[in-house]
Formats: structure tokens, sequence, C-alpha cells
């Protein structure tokens, strides 16, 4: 088996059995065609001929296109599991990445808006001539992915029967297919129960639903939140993410448990979540400036 056969074996095996979202397979598989693309162009086709020196070049070669050092971080993570699932395979007996460290990466503290700019939008579309069901709907997917600090890609796949009324939780199926449980406030459930009230009727089981029936999708959920958050912060960035990365911050601000907000969010390592803490620290020493007479 070449190189070539043992990436798309990977791609497959990565779907099929680890059960990766859609979003992660497509940057594996965009990272892996990267890489088989400079082992073509230095007619590198055999695993006998991937050595550590090649695996540097190749490392050069992306520092030579300015590619950011987070970014070349993520190809190297990708070429490692690839690499990890050959050794596995017995297609490679020796592991060219075994001395190859990642690049250093400075992370930035991620953008996030304060809590009245998120009641300014809900005062914005309320106030708006928009009509009842875009109001409605987009209220729910502001508050939901806010209150819940949801990926946009557990927004979308978020079905009827994952809400529980009753229980104030919902079910969500984050990367890897891993479930959480998450607690919901009863003023979204509110939000969400008068947008049920509209939503059209029909069997389709994802939870929100466009005018036409169609559930709705990323590029749809990324638009009308950059629109809202367009209008009450200056940020850079103004993605769904934001949203997640405001109530990450907004919990640990109100005192909340770091574990608690790791399982809230989802992530694997606790190390994931920390870097809300800067955040949260970042915000005590402006506020610190702004109004201690000492500062």
């Amino acid at each position: 088996m070449n190189i070539e056969e043992a990436i798309n074996k990977y791609i497959n095996y990565i779907s099929g059995v680890m059960r990766v979202s859609e979003n992660t397979e497509t940057a594996y598989k965009n990272d892996l065609l990267q890489f088989l693309e400079f082992c073509e162009s230095k007619n590198i086709l055999e695993f006998d001929k991937l050595s550590e020196r090649f695996i540097r070049s190749f490392i050069i070669k992306l520092n030579s296109e300015k590619i950011a050092a987070s970014s070349i971080s993520r190809k190297l993570a990708s070429v490692r599991g690839f690499i990890n699932f050959c050794l596995e395979q017995k297609l490679i007996f020796v592991n060219p990445l075994q001395y190859i460290k990642n690049p250093k990466v400075n992370r930035k503290l991620p953008e996030t808006v304060s809590h009245n700019s998120i009641e300014s939008i809900f005062n914005i579309i309320n106030n708006s001539n928009i009509g009842n069901f875009d109001k409605l709907l987009f209220i729910s997917i502001i508050d939901l992915t806010y209150t819940c600090a949801l990926r946009v890609s557990e927004l979308c796949n978020l079905r009827v029967n994952e809400l529980d009324t009753n229980s104030f939780t919902v079910r969500i199926l984050g990367k890897g297919s891993k479930l959480r449980i998450v607690p919901i406030s009863s003023k979204t459930i509110r939000n969400i129960k008068n947008y049920l009230m509209v939503r059209p009727a029909n069997n389709n089981e994802y939870l929100f639903l466009l005018k036409n029936g169609n559930p709705i999708y990323s590029k749809y959920v990324y638009r009308i939140i950059n629109k809202y958050l367009s209008l009450v912060s200056d940020n850079e960035k103004k993605s769904p993410h934001v949203l997640r990365h405001a109530s990450a911050t907004h919990m640990l601000d109100a005192g909340a448990d770091l574990m608690a907000v790791k399982e809230i969010l989802g992530h694997e390592n606790l190390s994931t979540t920390q870097i809300y803490t800067h955040v949260s620290i970042e915000r005590l020493k402006n506020t610190y400036k702004t109004a201690h007479p000492k500062s």
C-alpha cells in the first residue's frame, strides 16, 4: 500500500470508525492532501522513503509560505494522526515524527462581548421591522448559542427530542460524537417555545427550521450572528464562536467552577478551558485600571 492509498484508508477510518465531525474530517482531509501533494512533488510515494528529514522539509515549505504557526501545528497534528494509524496498521515501522516538535504558538485570547451587548441584540431584533417568524428564530438561535455555549455544528444538528423543557436541559452531540447534557435557562426555554409555535409543521426532526421547512445551516447562522454582533461590537471577529467565548467568560466571571465550564463546553482537556480564565483576569485588570483610585 502506498502513501496515497493509506491516506484514503485513514480518512475512511476517522469518518466511519472514529466518527469525527464533518468539519474535523474536512480539515484532516485538506491537511493530508496537502501533505500528499508535497510527497508527490518530491517523488516520495512509498513509506520506506518517509524520513524525519523529509518531514522537516515539509515544515520548512509551510514556513516559506508564511503559514501561521497555529496552522502548521494543526497540519502536523493531522500528519501525526495519519502516521500513528500507519504504525498500528504496520504500514510503517519507524515514526518519522518521533523527535519533531510542533512550532510554538502564542495563543491569542478569545474575543468576547459583554452580557449587555447580548441583551442589546435581543432588543434590536424585537424592535426591528422584520417578520415575526424571523424574530423568533433569530432570538432562539442567538439565545441558545450563547446560553449553552454551543458550536455552530452542534446548534444546527439539534433535534427537537434533545430539548427537555421539563428538566431544563438539552442533549448536545459534540465533537467525536461525544454526548453531553447542558442546563438551559427558563428564559431560553420560553424563547424556544415561542419559536416552536411558528415552526413549520412538518415531520423534520431538526429543532430549528427555515420558513421552507429545511434545517438551518452553518453559513446561515454565521450571517445572522455576524449581522447583529456588528451592531453592538467593534471586535474584529463577529462569528458565532464569539458567543461561545462570551458564555464561557461570563460564567467564570460570575464564579463558576472551571471543571463545570469544561463540561458545559464539551472540552476534552482542561487546558483548553483554562484560556478563558486568562480572559477573566484581563477583564479584572481593565476594571482595576479604570475604577481603582490607586491604579
